[in-house]
């Protein structure tokens, strides 16, 4: 079984903003499939449908974000989710808006939600698919920027981005190697 999660912040005031990106994501994903996020266990939202004829799992944890490996590794131990099978999406203030950048690993970058997942999966190898949001403009704090939502002038590229990060996560479900998808979209 392959386990797609998306990093973001549960509750209505969270929704649409720069730090949901991997809610966005996986959400549009999961609708893609016929995937409903209608099963609440261990500390997250999820999942399951057939996709290329591969068992799929897309999970949102309920932690927020800074929490968010308390929620995975448990779920990867209940259903015996190898590393490799798991595949990460979040934002990325160091990427433009519109960009997006696959990786098999890496530090946190700052990251507080990939801290938890390195902190609690003892390893930094895993599969990821960071989204750009750009980084704040004009002082602006960067917790304040994270929880706003994308400018008018932002959302086609972030829209486009989205878009190819969901067919980044079909060829990767469809049996991609990271090499390979690192290739096609970095």
């Amino acid at each position: 079984m392959k386990m797609i999660v998306g990093l973001g912040n549960i509750g209505p005031q969270y929704h649409g903003t720069r730090h949901n990106t991997g809610f966005i994501v996986v959400e549009e994903f999961a609708k893609e499939h016929g995937i409903k996020l209608d099963t609440r266990k261990m500390e997250a939202h999820y999942g399951t449908g057939m996709v290329e004829g591969e068992k799929v799992m897309v999970v949102e944890p309920t932690t927020f974000m800074n929490e968010s490996g308390r929620a995975v590794h448990p779920l990867m131990e209940y259903f015996n989710v190898d590393i490799d099978d798991l595949i990460i999406v979040y934002d990325d203030m160091d990427l433009p808006v519109g960009r997006v950048r696959l990786r098999d690993k890496g530090s946190a970058g700052g990251h507080n939600g990939i801290k938890s997942l390195i902190s609690h999966l003892s390893t930094k190898e895993f599969n990821r698919i960071k989204v750009g949001t750009g980084r704040p403009k004009n002082h602006q704090s960067v917790v304040d920027y994270v929880l706003s939502k994308f400018s008018p002038d932002d959302i086609p590229d972030f829209q486009a981005a989205s878009q190819q990060a969901v067919h980044a996560l079909n060829n990767w479900v469809g049996g991609m190697s990271m090499t390979e998808l690192e290739n096609k979209y970095n």
